[in-house]
């Protein structure tokens, strides 16, 4: 499988959502949205990354832009950590790896001297028209959602 260039159109994808049964590329086609892919749940720096798309949510709701947060933990263990930081975005679901796969973020990580595949944290930009807009591979909690709303901005 391909992965997503920019300037081209993004992946197809359905998945399951804390804000719904099943969420598909096609109920976003219409507006905007972004896709943050983090590693796991309630862990510190996701839960920062979460924090400050929280805090800005409001800016990126009168930008219109739909923010979507991605692991691979279940809708139960989503739905504890979107409750314990009043996250007021969805969270998607992606046990199987399907959506991670399709966006390429996938990757041999280093944990505590232990080679494991895990979510490199990546975020994506997606305008009303399914095209990739933007990409962040590697990200660095820090400063990043102001990266993120930058972007937005330009489109």
């Amino acid at each position: 499988m391909a992965i997503p260039t920019v300037g081209k159109k993004a992946p197809a994808f359905s998945a399951a959502t804390t804000g719904a049964a099943k969420l598909t590329s096609k109920d976003l086609a219409g507006a905007p949205y972004v896709l943050y892919f983090y590693p796991k749940d309630d862990t510190p720096g996701c839960t920062l990354e979460g924090q400050n798309f929280r805090d800005q949510h409001g800016r990126f709701k009168r930008l219109k832009i739909r923010v979507l947060g991605v692991s691979r933990d279940s809708l139960t263990s989503h739905a504890k950590f979107r409750a314990k930081y009043q996250l007021p975005f969805d969270l998607i679901s992606d046990a199987d790896e399907a959506l991670c796969q399709r966006f390429g973020v996938i990757k041999e990580k280093n944990m505590y001297g232990k080679k494991v595949m895990g979510i490199e944290r990546s975020t994506f930009l997606i305008d009303a028209a399914g095209v990739l807009r933007h990409e962040w591979r590697k990200v660095q909690v820090d400063g990043h959602v102001e990266q993120v709303l930058a972007a937005v901005q330009e489109l």
